[in-house]
């Protein structure tokens, strides 16, 4: 749509829509059929399945992979470090090569609630539900339902 920033390096798939002010950047691979919402952000190289739903301000950083079938919620955020800091232990301004990313693997028909953070390393199970506000520290198992800070099993899902 007009007013989304686009990599020409990204690939979106057929049928795919990017909304206003979000932004795709260098190598992502978004699948066909996907709805991409106002102001998400998706990063360099993140791989994202078909038919997903990122709602607005969705972010979504490399090097996260999505499944099939996902659906992302309003505002989540899918970290990429483990230790966040501005700065090294001297002061200096930290630099992209300064620190390893690290990924929040979505598995397909999985669901993020809105608000939800998953802080990387984490895999989020197929089919798998976290509720709005949670905070993801842990892998989520297949089905499980994930509620909390920090989010933990209270349940199981199916595929409905």
């Amino acid at each position: 749509m007009p007013g989304a920033q686009v990599s020409e390096q990204a690939v979106v798939g057929d049928g795919s829509t990017v909304w206003e002010l979000a932004q795709v950047r260098e190598g992502a691979e978004l699948g066909a059929a996907c709805v991409v919402g106002r102001g998400a952000y998706i990063g360099a190289g993140v791989r994202i399945g078909a038919r997903c739903k990122l709602q607005n301000h969705a972010l979504v950083y490399e090097p996260a992979v999505l499944g099939d079938g996902v659906f992302v919620g309003p505002a989540v955020v899918l970290t990429n470090d483990r230790a966040p800091r501005a700065v090294d232990p001297d002061g200096a301004l930290k630099r992209a090569g300064d620190w390893e990313a690290v990924g929040v693997t979505v598995a397909d028909g999985a669901s993020l609630g809105a608000r939800s953070v998953c802080v990387a390393p984490v895999r989020i199970g197929r089919w798998a539900m976290v509720a709005a506000g949670a905070v993801v520290t842990a892998d989520v198992p297949d089905f499980g339902l994930v509620v909390g800070v920090p989010a933990r099993r209270v349940g199981w899902v199916g595929r409905a």
